[in-house]
């Protein structure tokens, strides 16, 4: 028989490896609480929302579509808001506003073990009124940033090297975390490829794939097995990665 008072959660996240860390984490440090929605954007976050009715929604607050604002500005008064970000700017905005927590990506279990017991301590009262909160985050919004990210700060081994952005071939999402891939070597890096977007050139590095994003530069060309296959190849390494319909038009010029 299920128990109708164990709370229930919604987690939105557009990146599945984040979403699925954060569920494992919210089963290690919460058995109790019961994962009945996972989205994948706001649209879809609201739709889930309307036929499972959690307790408690975890929002990622950059998300495709409806951002993470926009779904608790819908959803807030009927649910506990619990924000998702890496970004210290928003995170700090909401916490001091008075939200009931916010996680910063990459969740570790610790911080997460704290905002568990934050939300357990307001279940039994109604969820907070976000209009004040959502305000203020919007009107802290920080812009695109102008100057395009340059190195980059990645383990190799032991050591902490610095990789200048032109030398990388690739960035690839790979477990819990991203792949920097250059000529000769790898590394790996914390930071979620959406924000990675945000950072690089545009010109110069394409989202080929929910998981990849190229170095033009590096490409020698792209393979065409047939109408629906694709892959992006590069000069220094044999590797050849797909390339999703939604990217493909980038390379009709090619």
């Amino acid at each position: 028989m299920t128990d109708d008072t164990r709370p229930t959660a919604l987690i939105a996240e557009d990146e599945p490896l984040m979403r699925e860390r954060l569920k494992e984490k919210l089963a290690e440090v919460w058995p109790g609480l019961a994962v009945v929605a996972e989205a994948a954007d706001g649209d879809e976050a609201l739709a889930l929302f309307d036929a499972e009715h959690p307790s408690i929604a975890f929002l990622d607050i950059r998300m495709p579509g409806r951002s993470g604002l926009d779904v608790a500005a819908a959803i807030g008064g009927e649910c506990h808001i619990v924000f998702v970000t890496a970004y210290d700017q928003y995170a700090i905005a909401a916490f001091d506003a008075g939200a009931i927590d916010y996680l910063l990506k990459p969740v570790e279990s610790e911080r997460l073990a704290q905002t568990v017991e934050r939300v357990k301590a307001k279940l039994a009262a109604p969820p907070a009124d976000l209009s004040a909160l959502l305000a203020r985050l919007r009107s802290h919004a920080a812009p695109r940033p102008a100057a395009r990210l340059k190195w980059i700060k990645a383990a190799v081994g032991k050591q902490v090297k610095l990789i200048p952005v032109d030398d990388v071939l690739y960035f690839q999402s790979d477990t819990k975390y991203t792949r920097v891939v250059l000529a000769q070597s790898e590394a790996l890096i914390r930071t979620p490829l959406k924000d990675l977007l945000e950072e690089l050139d545009p010109d110069r590095f394409w989202q080929i794939h929910r998981s990849t994003i190229v170095n033009v530069a590096a490409l020698s060309g792209v393979l065409r097995e047939d109408a629906e296959r694709q892959f992006a190849l590069f000069r220094a390494r044999p590797d050849r990665l797909p390339i999703s319909r939604q990217f493909t038009h980038r390379f009709k010029q090619m």
